[in-house]
C-alpha cells in the first residue's frame, strides 16, 4: 500500500489534546500527526510557569529564529521548579485588533514551538489545525507554524476562504491582513487584523515553505465554494460528519431537536461525496471512521483516507490528563459513556459535543456554581461600538458585562467558557483570584463510547501506534 498522501490524519483536538507529543508519535508512524493550533501562546506560557518539565519548551525556544524574543518569553514566564500549586498563572493580555508586540511574540513563539517539537526526530509531515471562528490570533499563529516548517494547515468551524491567500503571502514574506467578522459593522469601521513579517523579523525576514491547505467542510456546497472562490489554492478537504467530536456544523434545517435536546441532522446534512470528488481535490472522511472496515469504505468512496480524532484522544501520548483518560476508558469498558451534542454550550454558536460526567461543566450543578469570567478571550465576538471602534464580548462572560456591551441576554443562557475548561483538560487550569479552580469540559466524538477497545483488559493504556496499527489492519486481510 503506497500513497503520496497519508491514509490517516490524526484529528486536531481541543487545546493541546493533540499536542506535539501525539503529533510526533503519529508522524513517526508515517501518517499525518496534527497539533491543535488553538491558544498555543497561553499553553507555552503555562508550561514554562509549571517549570517546563523535560525542558521541551526551552529546547524549542532555543531553535526559534529570534533569540531575543525567546529570551524575553523565558525571562517573563519560566519558573525554575514550577509555580506553587496554589499560585495563579500569570495573567496574559488578550489578543485584539491591534495586538501588542508582547502578545504577538508569545503567539508566534508558542505556535513555532508546538510544530518544531512535533517534527523533531523524524522527516515525516506534520499538520496544524485551526478554527476559523478564532480569527484574531490567526495571522501570527500561521507565521509561527510556518517558521517551524509545518506541512499542512487544516481549518474548520467557519468558512476559511481567505486563508489560502494568507499562506501565499506569508510564504513570500509579505504583510498580510484578514477581515474579522464584526457585528453591526458600518463603513466607518476597520474590521481587519494585520501582521507584518517584516516588522516582526526585521533583517531576518525571508521566504518560507507554503504548507498545503486542507479545508474542513461538512457539505459539498461549501467544498465547491472554497475550491472555486478561495483567494488561493485549496489543496484538499476533510469532510466531517456530525458524529465527529468538538464543534459540529449546524444542521441545515434549524430549530429541530431530539427529546434529549440535541440538534437533529437529516439527509440534507449528508455530503455528496461524488460532487466533492468531482472537484478533483484529495479528500479524507471524518466522523465515525475509526474502524478498519470504515477506512476501506472511505477509500472505496473515493477518499484518500480518513481523519480520526477520538481514538487518539485517549492514547498515552495525548494531552488529556491521565485522570481523564482513565475515567473515560473505564466508563467505555462498562458501556457508560454518554456523548451529548450540546446546541448552546459553545460561545461560537456551533453545536459542541461533550461527554456527560458528574464532576465536569457538563453537569448543570457544576456549571451554575462556576463564577463567570472571560480572561482568555479566544472565542469572543467582535462588534462595532458607536464611536466606530471595535469591541469584544463573549456570551460566556458575566451576563451583565455582555448585556452592557449590547449583547442579547438570551445568548448567554447555557454558554460555557470553553477557553478555560479546555486548557484545564490538559492539566493547566487557572486558579481565579477567589481561589476557584477552573473546571474541565471534555469534548469527544461518539466513538468515545467504544474507545476501551484499544486498551487491554484491566488497563487504560494504549499508544498512538496501537491505533494506527488497528486502523490499517484491514489492508492485511
Amino acid at each position: 500500500m503506497k500513497h503520496d498522501l497519508p491514509v490517516i490524519i490524526q484529528g486536531g483536538m481541543g487545546v493541546a489534546v493533540s499536542d506535539w507529543r501525539l503529533a510526533n508519535a503519529v508522524s513517526r508512524e508515517g501518517q499525518l500527526g496534527v497539533v491543535s493550533g488553538v491558544a498555543l501562546g497561553a499553553i507555552l506560557a503555562r508550561r514554562l510557569e509549571v517549570g517546563d518539565p523535560g525542558g521541551h519548551m526551552r529546547r524549542a525556544l532555543a531553535a526559534f529564529p529570534f533569540a531575543d524574543v525567546a529570551q524575553r518569553i523565558i525571562a517573563k514566564y519560566f519558573i525554575e521548579g514550577g509555580k506553587a500549586p496554589d499560585d495563579r498563572f500569570a495573567v496574559k493580555p488578550m489578543a485584539k485588533m491591534n495586538t501588542s508586540r508582547k502578545v504577538e511574540e508569545l503567539i508566534v513563539a508558542g505556535s513555532f514551538a508546538e510544530v518544531y517539537l512535533a517534527k523533531e526526530g523524524h522527516d515525516n509531515r506534520v499538520g496544524v489545525n485551526f478554527l476559523e471562528k478564532i480569527q484574531v490570533t490567526t495571522l501570527p499563529a500561521l507565521y509561527g507554524v510556518m517558521l517551524a516548517g509545518v506541512d499542512f494547515v487544516l481549518m474548520g468551524a467557519g468558512i476559511p476562504r481567505l486563508i489560502p491567500g494568507v499562506l501565499d503571502r506569508l510564504a513570500e514574506g509579505f504583510d498580510v491582513e484578514l477581515k474579522v467578522d464584526v457585528k453591526d459593522l458600518t463603513d466607518e469601521g476597520d474590521p481587519y487584523i494585520r501582521f507584518s513579517p517584516v516588522d516582526f523579523a526585521k533583517d531576518l525576514v525571508g521566504k518560507l515553505k507554503r504548507p498545503d491547505f486542507l479545508a474542513i467542510v461538512s457539505s459539498h456546497i461549501l467544498a465547491k465554494m472554497l475550491a472555486t472562490k478561495a483567494n488561493g489554492e485549496v489543496n484538499g478537504f476533510v469532510v466531517e460528519l456530525p458524529v465527529a467530536g468538538g464543534h459540529n456544523a449546524p444542521p441545515r434545517k434549524r430549530g429541530e431537536f431530539s427529546d434529549a435536546g440535541e440538534p437533529i441532522y437529516g439527509e440534507r446534512d449528508i455530503p455528496d461525496l461524488d460532487a466533492i470528488a468531482a472537484l478533483g481535490k484529495p479528500f479524507w472522511l471524518a466522523g465515525g471512521y475509526g474502524e478498519p472496515g470504515m477506512v476501506l469504505e472511505a477509500l472505496d468512496k473515493g477518499a484518500v483516507g480518513v481523519q480520526v480524532g477520538t481514538a487518539f484522544a485517549y492514547c498515552d501520548e495525548s494531552g488529556f490528563t491521565r485522570a481523564i483518560k482513565d475515567e473515560v476508558i473505564e466508563l467505555s469498558r462498562r458501556g457508560e459513556v454518554k456523548v451529548f451534542t450540546d446546541p448552546i454550550a459553545s460561545p461560537t454558536g456551533f453545536p459542541f459535543k461533550v461527554i456527560e460526567l458528574t464532576d465536569t461543566l457538563s453537569n448543570e450543578r457544576v456549571y451554575e456554581k462556576r463564577t463567570r469570567i472571560c480572561d482568555l478571550g479566544y472565542l469572543r465576538h467582535a462588534y462595532q461600538r458607536e464611536d466606530a471602534s471595535i469591541g469584544w464580548r463573549c456570551p460566556a462572560e458575566p451576563v451583565d458585562d455582555y448585556v452592557r456591551k449590547g449583547g442579547d441576554i438570551a445568548d448567554t443562557v447555557g454558554r460555557k467558557c470553553l477557553c478555560n475548561s479546555l486548557i484545564a483538560n490538559v492539566g493547566l487550569p487557572q486558579i481565579q483570584r477567589s481561589g476557584e479552580i477552573e473546571g474541565i469540559l471534555i469534548t469527544s466524538g461518539d466513538d468515545a463510547a467504544s474507545v476501551s477497545r484499544f486498551a487491554p483488559e484491566g488497563s487504560t493504556s494504549y499508544s498512538a501506534a496501537d491505533v494506527i496499527k488497528y486502523l490499517l489492519s484491514g489492508f492485511e486481510s
